[in-house]
């Protein structure tokens, strides 16, 4: 049988390189989609022989050709881990319009984009994963982050209402929350800021990327085939619910 193929958003950095990593060494032919940094895709590509596919996830058209190109290039599409996520933090009464509706088009949109160019022929062929990488902040809010909250917390429902559509035809949607991890993103918060985060992690540090990763490679094996519309909070303890 021919390598299951997976896009993994956001995957040449962060947690999404590990998760990328994470599903070439379960076997699966991965394709990695970043938006805009040419010099550190090329770099992760060498390092790892990992296909890197530039497009912005908020573009719908940019989706559909990028899954497509995929497809063509490795195979039909099995699983989509939707990592892709950028931050642009303010108080409401400091953020702009264009500060909310970038974060809701990439963090959020971006779901619906890759889900809408790869559901059909999942659903066809009887077999998918969705992976969603929502946020411990989507889960219990942020000062500062309306934009992302929100874009987050809709993850979730619609990890949800789409793990309906797909589960009577093979295709499970999950979504995982990660709590704070140790990537660039958390480095670039103020080393006093961190300090009192990591007071809040009853496991008493951050999380690293590849325990994200390893909860996303097992809801993309088969082995996870009754596990759907779930959200798994890889979080050390700091929100449960």
């Amino acid at each position: 049988m021919m390598a299951r193929v997976a896009i993994v958003t956001g995957g040449t950095r962060g947690i999404g390189e590990a998760i990328s990593l994470a599903l070439k060494e379960a076997g699966i032919a991965v394709a990695a989609n970043y938006a805009g940094n040419d010099e550190r895709a090329r770099e992760f590509t060498d390092r790892t022989g990992i296909p890197a596919y530039k497009w912005d996830v908020a573009d719908y058209d940019a989706c559909q050709e990028g899954c497509a190109k995929v497809a063509a290039d490795l195979g039909p599409v099995d699983i989509i881990v939707n990592n892709a996520g950028i931050t642009r933090d303010g108080t409401i009464l400091k953020l702009t319009y264009q500060q909310w509706k970038e974060v809701i088009d990439t963090n959020l949109g971006g779901c619906f984009n890759m889900a809408k160019a790869v559901f059909p022929g999942m659903r066809e062929r009887k077999w998918g994963r969705i992976v969603n990488i929502g946020s411990i902040n989507g889960q219990a809010g942020q000062y500062g982050q309306v934009n992302y909250a929100a874009a987050k917390s809709g993850i979730h429902g619609f990890t949800k209402a789409l793990a309906q559509e797909g589960a009577r035809t093979g295709v499970t949607v999950n979504a995982i929350a990660p709590g704070y991890i140790d990537t660039d993103m958390v480095a670039a918060v103020p080393s006093d800021v961190l300090e009192k985060i990591v007071a809040k992690i009853p496991v008493g540090r951050l999380g690293q990327a590849s325990e994200i990763a390893r909860g996303v490679a097992f809801l993309c094996s088969d082995e996870a085939g009754f596990v759907t519309g779930s959200t798994l909070s890889i979080n050390g303890g700091q929100h449960m619910y």
